[in-house]
């Protein structure tokens, strides 16, 4: 459905609310907790979250809110980030001053501070919440790291754009629904499911080859894995979940059997999802 609300993390502006256009309405929470909360209390019927960016790399919290919460991944989307520097009309880059913006936006927009040693960067909780305390505060001097749309919505004058140090900045989205309500969801663009993925996450047991056993099950199966990720499991001391991303749909015969023969000697095996794709 078009009108569905959709929950993502940040201020009006933020690359997730450009995410969430595509699948609805977005609504801001202040954090990923907060909107992983919305969906499984049944405050919002779907979220977009980050979970990986091409420099940054993965946002580890969301992977564990994955295991914490009752959902379940329904499509992937990605967002090209372009860091436009901001601020208000009549501001001069040639000024001393400050950039405000999150911290892994200020780290992929090194060359630019490099280059520009009267300009210091300060680290602040959003880039679009960057975008809107400018605006606030009014002093010429201070700047923001944004998307062009931030800078639209808070009225500031785009002074630099693709300040990124390289230009394949792209951030992967999950929009993730309640595991019992993934049959209710109507996604506004339906997902190219051509190249279909699946998510699982497992533990096993602290034997050795334990882990060269789990990836057998899918590359004896000659199973395309692209992703492999692990994460303390909080329940003992090093011992981990991993997730894997692999291409295939869950139902398919080979996947099926992949997963069958991984559940006969992990401790755990949860499927978070199979989804294709939303432009």
């Amino acid at each position: 459905m078009a009108n569905q609300l959709v929950a993502y993390q940040g201020e009006p502006g933020a690359y997730s609310e450009i995410a969430a256009l595509r699948f609805g309405i977005p609504k801001p929470f202040e954090t990923f907790d907060e909107a992983f909360y919305a969906v499984e209390h049944g405050k919002v019927p779907c979220a977009v979250i980050p979970i990986e960016n091409s420099l940054g790399g993965s946002i580890h919290n969301n992977y564990d809110l994955l295991i914490q919460h009752p959902v379940r991944i329904t499509a992937e989307t990605f967002v090209k980030v372009e860091h436009c520097l901001l601020g208000l009309p009549g501001a001069s880059v040639d000024n001393n001053g400050k950039v405000l913006s999150h911290p892994q936006a200020l780290a992929q927009c090194r060359n630019f501070f490099a280059a520009h040693r009267n300009l210091k960067p300060e680290v602040a909780y959003d880039t679009a919440g960057s975008a809107k305390i400018i605006a606030d505060k009014g002093n010429p001097d201070h700047f923001a790291i944004a998307s062009k749309r931030a800078g639209e919505l808070y009225g500031l004058k785009i002074l630099r754009e693709n300040l990124a140090d390289e230009d394949w900045n792209i951030t992967r989205f999950f929009c993730i629904t309640h595991e019992g309500h993934t049959a209710d969801i109507e996604l506004k663009k339906k997902p190219n499911t051509t190249r279909q993925k699946t998510s699982i996450v497992f533990t096993l047991p602290n034997e050795q080859g334990s882990l060269f056993k789990a990836m057998a099950t899918l590359a004896l199966r000659h199973i395309d894995m692209t992703k492999i990720e692990s994460r303390p499991s909080r329940m003992k001391a090093f011992e981990y979940f991993f997730y894997v991303d692999f291409i295939g749909y869950e139902n398919d015969t080979n996947i099926h059997n992949a997963l069958a023969h991984l559940r006969e000697f992990a401790t755990m095996v949860k499927v978070l999802g199979s989804y294709g794709v939303v432009e």
